[in-house]
């Protein structure tokens, strides 16, 4: 009786003819240790400049995967860096464009009336990069706040990511 209950039992795990796979998605992203590397190497690259920052990296959901705080930065550079990259990462890919100065440059940031920036957590202000593989797939962004304008938050986040181009 017990060998007929297995024998069942195994039969049941079997696939049935005719039952198609579940297609399942594949996501690329920078693996937490890359990404925490690569906010930690922003905050370096300013504060070698003499500015504190905070760092933030996303991944392809649009989630915080890396955060790095400076030393002396005010509270609100932790949202306004994670909206920079955010922002880099979702009108990046959007737009092909690969940091948050040429989203602006190109007109990008919507109509005149500013609808876009009021979507949540979409900030147009330069400071952000899109993260590509070297295929050119967008993976991320990385977004810098704290340094004394936005073109130097964006510089810093722009040469933390040329350091890391060669591993993508």
């Amino acid at each position: 009786m017990i060998k007929r209950w297995c024998l069942a039992g195994l039969i049941g795990l079997l696939p049935v003819a005719g039952m198609a796979a579940v297609p399942l998605v594949t996501v690329h992203k920078l693996p937490w240790r890359t990404a925490a590397t690569l906010a930690t190497d922003a905050v370096q690259i300013c504060a070698d400049r003499g500015w504190s920052v905070t760092a933030a990296v996303v991944d392809p959901s649009g989630h915080q995967q890396a955060v790095v705080k400076g030393d002396t930065v005010p509270l609100q550079s932790l949202s306004v860096a994670y909206r920079k990259a955010y922002t880099a990462y979702s009108y990046g890919q959007a737009f092909d464009k690969n940091a948050t100065s040429e989203i602006i440059a190109a007109h990008q940031d919507g109509p005149a009336n500013g609808a876009l920036n009021t979507v949540p957590e979409v900030l147009f202000i330069p400071g952000g990069v899109t993260i590509r593989t070297a295929k050119g797939e967008v993976i991320g962004g990385l977004g810098v706040s704290g340094a004394p304008g936005g073109d130097k938050d964006e510089a810093c986040a722009a040469s933390a990511l040329a350091r890391l181009k060669p591993e993508l």
